[in-house]
Order: structure tokens, then C-alpha cells, then sequence
């Protein structure tokens, strides 16, 4: 595979604080590279540097020469200007500056707009939902057809709909892309390499090619490698230690050369144990109070509606202990009012809701309303002392919070200081200490990064009471939840018993829906121009000779005589590459006068 940019020794810090620190490594043809690591790990830094929008504190950032780079970021914000244009007004603008024929400018945008589900191109950009807007977004960086794609968080603001278009929208690409995102059935779907951000690696960064469940394997024999290798050196040290503590005089070469092994070995020990305890996240345990009831919540035919408009019901729901449901509807189809009926906090239009004797609920809020954003973060955490109770022990706040990776001086923070994934860890360090007979979860994965997930997910998987999950992510559902309940905010309500139950039907449902209103009817193509017809008349000759030029630049590439020779090589490929784009250009070109000409 040719490359398309390489990095050596990336460092790049924000004040005294470093993102990442000799990172390197390359982008390739043909990859699908998915990019993940804590929060605050520098991935968002890292892509401005590879689109060329920042600079490296030091290091060499070598793209190969000529190649094109598209970015999306994470706050892709329209212009003021364009929320006055049409779809497919925008879409051209996206592209107006690449110097295309007008014909190919009409293909790609039409051909886009239909891929990416849009069915009035004639409406305003200012009438679009967030998660439309993201799709568009996207689609004016697909339609430039970069070398390499960067797409930072691309799922944000789209539903599942939108996700699901968006897996087959990047399955469908010719070109390769690097996407940062914490979705890891979505990593699952679309990549073929991970990469890790992170410091606990020796290199800074963990690579593997496959999808994320090979990921997942070799991270872990990566982790038991490690392990072996930090006891291998500390049985080692501890007899370096023993020999030191006997006092050798360095008087010959080979006396001196120990000692400075053995401080060499010293080092590696306590880098070692560093890398290996960040790698081992705390494990997070829902107090549950081993309730034996078998039925915790019954509902029976309960229903909502929300300003004559009905959400859900007659829905009749049953949780008994064990039970792991997950929630899934688009944005304004009940998820949250469900629950908020679950718990006892809101009644039912219809129906009657039956909660066993004594029955403790414990919600985690999607908007984080029962945090006091005055408060400090010690405050929250512990309240007026300096302990908590966790189990029948007393723990110290400090220690609390560096189980939720909370450094010290953060303790007398506001929490209107911290962010929203440092809100969430908060949110669940509060959680934990509540026994609870239900766990009601609304969205509690927004704003964590893959390693809090992972956690959250065993700790989901353990709990002994009954939990009722709303999230985007599909990853944690299909792993924890043993049932799906699917609401379409019209009254409607479906069981299925596992996600993939449910993605089925929806494929179903999207393949059968009737066209959209306001979508371009087919209609008969035009006829070929005088001058497109001279130009169709000429093509078969391009064609040939388009590919006799690329014959001859791979033959030129293969020369023995320059096999050795990386700057020639380099100049080679690049021919080659050009070459064959050019042939594969003429070969759509002439299909679509070929079409239009029958």
C-alpha cells in the first residue's frame, strides 16, 4: 500500500501540560483508521496537525506530495451565509472550488445528495435538524473526494438512523479515511486498523490492524506481555538489589557495567509499573440490595401524550431483577418520559404502574439536573467530610477521586469548571454509592471516552437489580441490555430481543419506505450534446492510451535500478497513482455518456 503522510516524533503540549510526545507512525492507501484514546488525550489535536491546520511542537509531519486531505471537525458550523442557500446549493459550494467541468460538478452533487437520504434538495439549509446539518456536512467533504478523509466525532447530533446511514455511507468509500469516535460497534463496522492514543504505551500510541474486536485481542496480549514483562524485571531488580546492598566497588569494567544495568533496570521497573496501572481502569460496582422479589416495576397499560400527540401506550412493561432493557426511539419519541413513569416521578395518562414495597430507583440524569454547578467537586463527591461510605468502609475523598481520574486540585473546583465527560464520571462516582433494586440510565455515555465505557459496561453486566438503558451507543446495548424495547413517538411500541433483531427490521423499514416528499422524480436523461457526442466518439482511444501510460508507469516503478532509491521510488508512484485515477476517470466518464447515448 502507498502512503499517504507519515509522522516521527510528534510532541504537542497545551502550556506545561504534553498531549503527546514522539508519536510516530503512518496513513496508508486503502485504510480505514479508526483513532481513540481518553479525553483530552490530544486526538482532536492530532487530526488539526494532520490536516495541516496546526503545527507540532516538534517532530517531522511529512505528507506524501500532492495528496488531498479533507477534514471534518468536531463543531462543523455552517456559515451565516450558508443557512440562506438551498441543499444543493450547498453542496455545489462545497465543491465550486475544485475546478470541475459543470457536468461533473451536477453528477457528484446529484449522486450525493440521493446517497446521503436527502429528499428536497431545494430546502433550506436553515430548516434542517442538527443531525441533517452533520449529514450535509459530511457530504461536502465526501463529495470532494479527498486521498484521506479526517472525521472527528462525525456521529454527534445524528440519531440512529443517521448512524446507520452513515456506516454504509463510509462502507461505500473509495478512498481512505481516519475517524476519532467512541462508538465501538461503529469501529466495528467501518474500520480495518485502530489506533490508541494513549501514555501508557511505551510508543505513546497502540496500533492494530482488523477490526475493533481484533483490536480488543491484541491490546490484551499487548497488557499480558506487559504484565509478564514488569514481573520478569522486578524478580530481576530484587536480585540487582540484593548484590548492590553488598556494596561492590566499581573497580572493574564489568562491576561498573552491572551497577549501571541494574539502575537501567531500575527505571524500566517503575516505567513499567506506571504504563501497566493506567492500563488497569477501577472497576465501577452498582450497589445493588439483592432484592429476592421477582417482580420489581409492573406496568400495564400505560400511555402518554405529550400536547395531543401520542408517545407510547397502551404499553404493558415488566422488571424483575437481572433484567437489562435497552430504550431505543429518535429524539421526542418518550425514551426519557418512560423512564420518568418508571420511577414513579410522573403518572401515566392510562394505566397503572405497580412498584414493589420499598423499592429504591436510582436515575442518572442525560442533563445532569441534579448537579449544582456551584458546588465544588469535593463537596459533590463527600459532602461536608472527608470520607465516604462505600461498602461499609470509610474511603478517603482523595482516594475517591483518583478512582474516577480526578487529579487532586480539581477537589475545589466548581463543577460548572469541569467537562462534560468529568460531569459524567461524577455522575456514576454518586451512582455507586446508592444501593439500588433499579438503575434508570438516560444517555450515561455521552461525553465518556472508550476506557470509562469499557468499565461502565462490565459494571452494567454485573449489576444483580433490574436496569433500563437509553444511549446512542449500540456497542453497550447489544453487550449489556437482554431485551429491546423501540418506541417511534406515535403511539407505536416494538419488542425485539437484541439489537440486531432490531437493525434487521429497520434495514426492512428503510428498503420498503415509500419516497420521500419532495424527492426528484426519475425522469428520461438527456440526450448527448454535439460536443459531448464528439467527445464519446473519441473515448474508447483515451481509454487505451490512458491505460498504456499507466502500463508503462508500473513497469517503471518495478526497475531493479532504483529499487533502492526512496526519493525516486516515491516520484514513481505518484505517476502511477496519477495514471490510474486518470484511467479510472475516463471509465466513468464514458459509462454515463454510454447511458445517456442508448
Amino acid at each position: 500500500m502507498a502512503i499517504l503522510l507519515s509522522c516521527q516524533n510528534l510532541s504537542k503540549s497545551y502550556g506545561a501540560r504534553p498531549l503527546f510526545e514522539n508519536l510516530s507512525f503512518g496513513l496508508f492507501e486503502g485504510e480505514r483508521t479508526g483513532l481513540i484514546g481518553p479525553n483530552g488525550g490530544g486526538k482532536s489535536t492530532l487530526l488539526k496537525i494532520l490536516a495541516g491546520l496546526e503545527h507540532p511542537d516538534e517532530g517531522l509531519f511529512a505528507p506524501r506530495r500532492g495528496v488531498r486531505v479533507g477534514c471534518l471537525p468536531q463543531q462543523d458550523r455552517f456559515e451565516d451565509a450558508a443557512f440562506g442557500l438551498t441543499v444543493r446549493e450547498s453542496a455545489v459550494n462545497a465543491i465550486q472550488d475544485l475546478g470541475l467541468e459543470d457536468w461533473e460538478v451536477d453528477r457528484r452533487v446529484e449522486e450525493g445528495l440521493l446517497e446521503a437520504g436527502f429528499a428536497d434538495p431545494a430546502q433550506p439549509v436553515a430548516k434542517l435538524s442538527g443531525g441533517w446539518r452533520k449529514r450535509l456536512a459530511i457530504l461536502g467533504q465526501v463529495l470532494r473526494e479527498p486521498d484521506l478523509l479526517l472525521l472527528d466525532e462525525p456521529t454527534n447530533h445524528l440519531d440512529l438512523d443517521g448512524v446507520l446511514w452513515l456506516e454504509r455511507f463510509l462502507q461505500g468509500l473509495r478512498f481512505s479515511f481516519l475517524v476519532v469516535t467512541h462508538d465501538r460497534r461503529f469501529l466495528e463496522r467501518v474500520t480495518n486498523r485502530l489506533i490508541e492514543l494513549d501514555k501508557r504505551y511505551p510508543e505513546g500510541h497502540f496500533s492494530s490492524q482488523g477490526s475493533y474486536s481484533d483490536f480488543l485481542e491484541n491490546r490484551e496480549a499487548f497488557y499480558d506481555a506487559q504484565t509478564s514483562r514488569e514481573d520478569s524485571v522486578r524478580n530481576i531488580v530484587r536480585g540487582e538489589i540484593e548484590w548492590l546492598r553488598k556494596g561492590p566497588k566499581a573497580r572493574t569494567t564489568k562491576q561498573q557495567a552491572r551497577i549501571e544495568r541494574a539502575g537501567e533496570l531500575i527505571d524500566e521497573l517503575g516505567e513499567l509499573e506506571y504504563r501497566n496501572s493506567q492500563g488497569r481502569a477501577a472497576v465501577i460496582d452498582f450497589a445493588g440490595s439483592r432484592r429476592e422479589s421477582k417482580r420489581l416495576i409492573e406496568a400495564v397499560g400505560v400511555s402518554k401524550s405529550l400536547g395531543g400527540r401520542r408517545l407510547f401506550g397502551p404499553l404493558d412493561l415488566h422488571l424483575g431483577p437481572g433484567d437489562k432493557l435497552g430504550l431505543l426511539g429518535e429524539n421526542g419519541s418518550g425514551k426519557t418520559t418512560l423512564l420518568r413513569i418508571i420511577a414513579g416521578t410522573l403518572a401515566p395518562d392510562t394505566g397503572k404502574l405497580k412498584q414493589a414495597d420499598d423499592l429504591k430507583v436510582v436515575t442518572f440524569d442525560q442533563h445532569r439536573d441534579q448537579l449544582d454547578l456551584n458546588m465544588s467537586l469535593k463537596q459533590a463527591l463527600c459532602g461536608a467530610g472527608e470520607h465516604v461510605l462505600y461498602k461499609g468502609s470509610r474511603i478517603h475523598v482523595y482516594g475517591w477521586a483518583n478512582r474516577f481520574l480526578f487529579r487532586q486540585e480539581q477537589l475545589e473546583y466548581p463543577l460548572r469548571k469541569l467537562s462534560g465527560g468529568e460531569q459524567a464520571r461524577l455522575l456514576i462516582a454518586q451512582l455507586m454509592l446508592q444501593p439500588a433494586d433499579v438503575l434508570l440510565l438516560d444517555e450515561p455515555t455521552n461525553d465518556l471516552d472508550l476506557r470509562s465505557l469499557e468499565v461502565l459496561e462490565s459494571s452494567m453486566s454485573e449489576f444483580p437489580g433490574a436496569l433500563v438503558l437509553v444511549t446512542h451507543d449500540r456497542y453497550l446495548l447489544d453487550r449489556v441490555c437482554r431485551g429491546i424495547l423501540a418506541l417511534d413517538g406515535k403511539g407505536g411500541a416494538r419488542a425485539f430481543a437484541d439489537l440486531s433483531q432490531w437493525e434487521d427490521w429497520k434495514g426492512r423499514e428503510i428498503e420498503i419506505r415509500p419516497q420521500a416528499k419532495g424527492a426528484p422524480a426519475p425522469g428520461p436523461k438527456p440526450p448527448l450534446s454535439p460536443k459531448e457526442f464528439k467527445e464519446w466518439s473519441r473515448m474508447e482511444a483515451a481509454i487505451h492510451a490512458a491505460e498504456e501510460q499507466a502500463a508503462r508507469a508500473a513497469e517503471a516503478l518495478e526497475d531493479p535500478a532504483v529499487a533502492s532509491d526512496c526519493v525516486e521510488l516515491a516520484k514513481r508512484q505518484e505517476k502511477l497513482d496519477e495514471a490510474q485515477r486518470k484511467v479510472q476517470a475516463l471509465f466513468e466518464r464514458w459509462e454515463e455518456l454510454e447511458a445517456r447515448r442508448r
